[in-house]
């Protein structure tokens, strides 16, 4: 990506689009900084993917990770010196080791997360191969940018011996200064012209032979190189210029590989520049609490909240503002200077280079924007001496321009429209090229304060008006945009809020024509019931969140209502369960008595036992299957003392009170409960006549009475199908239907419980274990019977 044509540079400036690419800058970790140029994409599909890549990185950050990519160096000039046939040194080919390492370090760390991070990992991507590159440097380059002793055997060699020969000389120098101490002028050994020479007093160096290779800047002291040495000194700077010919192959040859890899090394150098530049905007991002905006199909904005980026960057408190534009439709902003209209104005503009350039826009969610093209823009004075041109002439020569470019999705910006001449003139041609850019397709934001303007905007259906607010009390700006309104431009109070005299400003009012005077006012009234509006919405809001809070509270006192209430019937239910089993015990044990000896005495304690087995289970008189009952009630026949089969509860209860808004409250025996009228069905009374009739005939039967005993296959009267049953509930189903099997004839029943986890019928088998009241014995079925999902129970 990058500039697409230089018309564009005028919006830039306009903007202050250096600003936030300044700020970008700011926050680049490597060099990408000092050198920063944002990219602007010139297609939807460039847009979108810089928006993507922007949105991964930002993700990566609130995540609290980043990417890796510090201490990259710039690589910029050594590139080019090694395209152009070039060496490198030693420092040089270090940055050039140290970028690679920084590449390889980006590029594993894309791979590893490529599946959250797909799209900056495919723009990243380089050549694999560098690796072998940065070893072979990592090989020879020390970390200080010198030449290692492994670059080669003989640079090793050289070095060595240069090392060795220096140690000799060094050590026969000193030895000198000892000697010779009567005519040095100091006691130190140091280098002239690469010579290794002692400081010998000027009246005394004849006493000593040697070359003398300077003087010192007074002139009182010689350093002479003794001529015992110089055989040494000489070798000595033969081994130097074998080293530095060594070393400088050495660098030729490591320079030859980094051309070799040129290409794949510029590669590494944008992929770490453009992670860096995705980074930096996902960090400004941040730092605004901006987000990435999805791209809209068609050029069209609608930002909500939407905030000025510069402003924010210098720490405004800035008032957001919705804003909305799209491809043959325009805004005309209108109100008072200093108001925010060139703000809004600049919001509009920023937010869509924002979107070409991949960065996040400072909006609320729910906001989109889509692909602008070109960008175009007057704001601000163009006069010209150089051009011979006024403010109007150069605005006018620049409009000219604006609109010979304009197309279908250009986004046009134009600030005080037609300003600075005849008010008449200029706002008639502000009306005609308004009309003009949008019939061209263009997405237009225009400020103004001609009157003839706003009111096109108030009857074109392709305009909308949105005046900046004003506070007439306070006599200053609100920064506050309202839709829908044209803004009064209350020149006059600005004047005087900025110092201009009462009395001047009562003459002007006086001066100002009858017809701009009665569109002021009335765009004051509107302004005034529109402030009226926003308080009448303001305290309907207010109302609104009080109710939605106290309905809140209403639905969890219900829920903790409805709680109270399951949890009292689970207790009572437990208590139910409790007294249904003493009363099954106390019938077993009268029947017993019955078998053993039905005398007279025996059938009065039978009766007993019956008696207050009755009482026990009051609230429950029996244990009405699922079927045993009839439709839903009829909720006209409701009514005190009513009968009723109520589900939850699995047994028949009594209508105490209600019905109440579609519930009536229900008593069996001590429970208490509120139900749903729509819960409730009718009693079954067959069902319910069968059984009492069973029950009356139960208390005398005796041995001689009982029938013979039957063994005959499954079927519906000798079988209970309990599965899918909860464990307790099939216990009391069991319990009831072997009640109901012992005084029939048959000696065998089937309890069907299924295999499942086997957990059911591990239950109902302990039950049978534990009571034998009427249990000869039971077994798993066989696999004729079915196998081990039923259990066979043989009868007393």
């Amino acid at each position: 990506m990058n500039r697409p044509d230089p018309e564009l540079d005028k919006t830039l400036a306009d903007l202050e689009w250096p600003r936030i690419e300044a700020a970008v800058a700011a926050r680049c970790r490597g060099p990408l900084g000092a050198r920063l140029e944002l990219p602007l994409a010139t297609g939807r599909a460039e847009a979108r993917r810089a928006l993507d890549e922007t949105a991964e990185v930002l993700r990566l950050l609130e995540e609290d990770e980043a990417l890796p990519f510090e201490g990259a160096r710039e690589l910029g000039p050594a590139l080019t010196r090694v395209a152009r046939e070039g060496s490198l040194d030693g420092p040089a080919l270090r940055d050039v080791m140290i970028v690679l390492g920084c590449a390889k370090t980006l590029r594993r760390f894309l791979h590893a997360r490529r599946e959250r991070m797909p799209h900056l990992a495919d723009a990243c991507a380089f050549d694999p191969t560098l690796d072998r590159l940065q070893d072979e440097l990592s090989a020879c380059i020390e970390p200080d940018g010198t030449l290692s002793d492994r670059a080669s055997p003989e640079l090793r060699r050289l070095r060595g011996e240069v090392s060795a020969l220096r140690e000799r000389i060094l050590r026969r120098l000193e030895q000198m200064l000892v000697a010779h101490d009567a005519i040095l002028q100091d006691r130190f050994v140091t280098e002239r012209e690469g010579r290794y020479v002692i400081p010998v007093r000027r009246d005394a160096h004849e006493k000593l032979q040697g070359i003398v290779h300077g003087t010192s800047a007074s002139g009182a002291t010689v350093f002479v190189e003794p001529r015992a040495l110089v055989s040494q000194g000489n070798h000595l700077k033969m081994l130097q210029g074998e080293l530095a010919r060594e070393e400088a192959r050495i660098l030729a040859q490591l320079s030859e590989l980094v051309r070799e890899q040129l290409p794949s090394l510029e590669a590494a150098v944008r992929s770490i520049d453009h992670a860096d530049l995705r980074q930096a905007s996902a960090r400004l991002g941040r730092d605004l609490d901006a987000r990435v905006l999805p791209l809209a199909d068609g050029p069209e904005l609608s930002l909500r909240e939407a905030r000025h980026p510069i402003l924010l960057l210098d720490g405004v408190d800035v008032v957001p503002a919705d804003l909305e534009l799209a491809a043959g439709r325009g805004l005309v902003l209108s109100g008072p200077n200093a108001g925010g209209k060139t703000v809004a104005l600049k919001v509009v503009g920023l937010s869509a280079l924002m979107m070409r350039a991949g960065l996040p826009v400072p909006a609320a969610e729910g906001s989109r924007a889509g692909f602008f093209s070109p960008i175009a823009s007057d704001v601000g004075d163009e006069q010209s001496i150089e051009k011979n041109l006024s403010t109007f002439s150069a605005h006018v020569t620049n409009l000219s321009r604006l609109l010979a470019s304009t197309r279908h999705g250009a986004l046009v910006l134009l600030d005080e429209l037609a300003g600075g001449t005849d008010p008449q003139e200029g706002s008639a041609l502000a009306c005609a090229l308004v009309d003009a850019f949008l019939r061209r397709g263009a997405a237009l934001a225009v400020t103004t304060h001609y009157e003839a303007l706003k009111a096109m905007a108030a009857r074109d259906e392709r305009l909308e008006n949105a005046a900046v607010g004003f506070d007439v009390e306070r006599m200053q700006p609100t920064f506050a945009l309202h839709h829908g309104v044209p803004g009064a431009s209350s020149a006059l109070a600005v004047a005087q809020r900025f110092g201009i005299p009462a009395d001047v400003v009562a003459v002007a009012r006086g001066v100002l024509p009858e017809q701009s005077r009665t569109f002021d006012e009335l765009v004051r009234s509107l302004d005034t019931q529109r402030q009226e509006l926003a308080v009448a919405r303001a305290r309907l809001d207010d109302e609104r969140a009080e109710l939605t809070r106290r309905a809140a509270k209403l639905d969890e006192a219900h829920a903790a209502l409805a709680a109270a209430r399951e949890k009292v019937l689970d207790t009572e239910a437990e208590k139910l369960r409790d007294a249904l089993r003493r009363a099954r015990e106390d019938v077993r044990q009268a029947r017993r008595l019955l078998k053993k000896a039905p005398t007279e005495a025996t059938v009065s304690d039978v009766k007993r036992r019956i008696e207050e087995a009755a009482k026990a289970t009051a609230a429950r008189p029996d244990v009405p299957s699922p079927a045993d009952h009839g439709p839903p009630v009829d909720p006209a026949t409701l009514a005190l003392g009513a009968r009723v089969w109520v589900p939850r509860l699995r047994t028949e209860a009594e209508v105490v009170e209600g019905p109440t808004r579609g519930k009536v409250r229900v008593g069996a025996g001590a429970l208490r409960l509120w139900v749903d009228v729509k819960e409730l069905r009718a009693p079954a009374e067959t069902a319910r006549a069968a059984k009492a009739s069973l029950r009356d005939e139960a208390p005398t039967e005796s041995p001689e009475h009982r029938p013979t005993p039957r063994v005959r296959p499954m079927d519906p009267d000798n079988t209970l199908d309990v599965r899918g049953m909860r464990a307790d509930d099939a216990v009391s189903l069991a319990e009831s239907f072997l009640d109901r099997m012992y005084g029939s004839p048959d000696a065998v029943a089937y309890i069907l419980h299924g295999v499942g986890t086997g957990a059911l019928r591990e239950v109902i088998r302990d039950m049978l274990r534990r009571d034998m009241s009427y249990v000869r014995s039971f077994r798993g079925g066989t696999p004729e019977e079915g196998g081990d999902r039923l259990t066979v129970v043989q009868l007393k």
